[in-house]
């Protein structure tokens, strides 16, 4: 990596020495050699950007790789071109690919295909054998080798005492248990939000109550064994207040909120089109002013991108057969900050992004501060633009916000001693 000088930085990051300031930053082979006023170049390449901000390197929750079993829809190499898009210097992948990561072996392979890139992979393990909920899979012997947690992503685990148990077991080692809340029987073959819209448009609906009543379930497990809960994704009112009172309860529990649940409505599916269909289901305004709330007030820990690629032959079909999922790595930020901008304060927005997901996994927050390793994000808060569709790194193109307003992009990162700069000057524009 060359030398950078990157003038007149907005530093956002709370706890370091440089919060709140504006100074020039010099990283000098992937350390942050000096931070100040007017630092001279040197050999250094200069980077200089009207409304240039950094702070510690954003981690993502929850993305899907496709790899290995459905390289044709992403593969790891390019997801991980898509996280450094986005403005993310970590990412933690969902094990459930074909085969499932249940296993040493699932770890070790996406650990072995992401060496050398900027971006740092955070292989989640699978909690069951073939994420069937049958069985426990071997949590311990896949946190050795670099898991840094566990899940069935959307299945979830209907047997109470199989939940219970992985609480227990993965309390020997403090490792996290990672749910996603939905009543299986509740909310099977619904295909969007149970409400007035639902009914509007005659498409079977999730009722917001299968998420709680799971939820409340899960929560009580983690009263019982003192164990630690990740709630990979919230959509709904209630459960933001389950989780509230957990936290008030000091259970430990932690929550996160896919961007596009903070921006996106159910009122979106009026056309049928399929790139609205999530899982869980767009809900309605009631329900994003919670998120939202929850979100500043903390009860939200992290905001995600819940990246899932997927490839025209699953998505451009009529609405039923469609499958579930958007892409949200290289535009979750900038679909969380419009959502929320004008209600926190961008430091707040950063902290879900960067200090709320390290706290989730145990991560320390690497801090801009003079000899420290450089693991930063830049973007740039108040960038109005359109996405393109050429402007995707993703191999798929699922996403409702071609063509979107959005507020605040990604500008690149520095991590892992390489930098991939998608910067608004031409001269800037290549990765160092």
């Amino acid at each position: 990596m060359k030398d950078l000088l990157l003038r007149n930085v907005h530093v956002v990051d709370p706890g370091g020495p440089h919060h709140d300031t504006t100074v020039d930053i010099l990283v000098e082979r992937g350390r942050i050699a000096k931070v100040g006023a007017r630092i001279a170049k040197g050999e250094a390449r200069e980077v200089k950007v009207e409304g240039l901000h950094a702070s510690p390197g954003w981690v993502d929750l929850q993305a899907h790789f496709r790899d290995p079993g459905e390289e044709y829809k992403e593969g790891l190499r390019n997801g991980l071109d898509a996280a450094a898009a986005g403005g993310f210097t970590a990412v933690a992948t969902l094990p459930s690919t074909t085969p499932p990561v249940d296993a040493r072996a699932g770890v070790e392979y996406q650990l072995r295909a992401a060496e050398g890139h900027p971006v740092r992979i955070l292989p989640l393990g699978a909690l069951t054998k073939g994420l069937k909920g049958q069985q426990l899979a071997d949590l311990y012997d896949m946190q050795r080798s670099g898991a840094v947690a566990f899940t069935d992503d959307q299945h979830p685990v209907r047997n109470t005492r199989l939940m219970l148990l992985a609480l227990q077991y993965a309390l020997n080692f403090e490792g996290t248990v990672m749910a996603f809340p939905a009543d299986p029987d509740l909310s099977a073959m619904g295909q969007m939000h149970e409400g007035p819209m639902s009914a509007r448009l005659g498409m079977k609906g999730m009722p917001a109550i299968a998420e709680t009543i799971q939820l409340e379930r899960d929560l009580a497990l983690l009263e019982y064994t003192g164990s630690r809960l990740h709630v990979g994704q919230v959509s709904t009112a209630g459960a933001v207040d389950l989780i509230r009172q957990a936290k008030a309860r000091k259970l430990r529990v932690t929550a996160a909120v896919s961007a596009h649940h903070l921006l996106l409505d159910d009122g979106c599916l009026r056309g049928f089109e399929t790139n609205y269909k999530v899982m869980p289901p767009l809900r309605d305004a009631e329900h994003i002013e919670a998120l939202r709330e929850g979100v500043k007030d903390g009860t939200i820990d992290a905001v995600i991108s819940d990246h899932r690629p997927e490839d025209v032959e699953h998505k451009v079909l009529e609405f039923p057969q469609a499958a579930f999922g958007i892409i949200g790595l290289e535009t979750s930020f900038a679909v969380a900050n419009t959502a929320l901008k004008g209600r926190m304060s961008l430091r707040r927005i950063v902290e879900r992004f960067c200090h709320g997901p390290r706290a989730v996994l145990g991560l320390e927050v690497p801090h801009i501060a003079e000899g420290a390793q450089a693991e930063l994000t830049l973007f740039d808060p108040a960038c109005d633009w359109h996405l393109h569709e050429g402007d995707l790194v993703s191999r798929s193109h699922n996403t409702p916000f071609i063509g979107y307003p959005l507020v605040g992009r990604p500008l690149g990162i520095i991590a892992n001693g390489k930098a991939v700069l998608r910067l608004a000057t031409a001269s800037d524009a290549q990765p160092a």
